[in-house]
């Protein structure tokens, strides 16, 4: 079964959490795919993840920009893995489905926001009805990662 990672932001947004973990799933020798809510979303973050850090840099490409097979990270809006991925993550209101194929999907949401909360819960719910190995993470206070479940 696969992995399935809730990640509960509340402190930090997405733009300054997810290329951290993209980061470290690089490092594992991961390949990502990251689905996002819509295309122009898309094209944001496709944007971000080039501009994010004067100090470092995450390989990625989007359908725009080709090579699909050859990009560490895949930014999409719809449900296709070209880059044979491992990890898949799914923010600003992608859905969790088709997770069979990964070793984890990580989901992550914004606390503030009670439509993603809702999301969230029932996600939660069929993920762990399938029977997927789950875990929940929310923000500490100081900004760590605590495992609530």
């Amino acid at each position: 079964m696969t992995e399935v990672l809730f990640y509960h932001l509340e402190k930090r947004g997405l733009d300054e959490v997810l290329p951290v973990l993209l980061a470290k799933t690089l490092e594992r020798g991961w390949r990502a795919v990251v689905q996002v809510g819509t295309p122009e979303r898309v094209d944001a973050l496709n944007r971000h993840l080039w501009a994010y850090d004067d100090h470092s840099f995450l390989p990625h490409g989007c359908s725009e920009d080709g090579y699909q097979a050859l990009q560490p990270i895949w930014l999409t809006s719809g449900d296709d893995n070209p880059n044979g991925s491992q990890v898949r993550f799914f923010v600003d209101g992608a859905r969790v489905e088709g997770i069979d194929e990964y070793q984890r999907a990580v989901l992550m949401f914004d606390g503030r926001d009670e439509y993603a909360l809702a999301q969230a819960r029932e996600d939660w719910k069929l993920t762990k009805s399938a029977g997927h190995d789950v875990t929940y993470w929310q923000q500490s206070s100081e900004g760590r990662w605590e495992r609530k479940a």
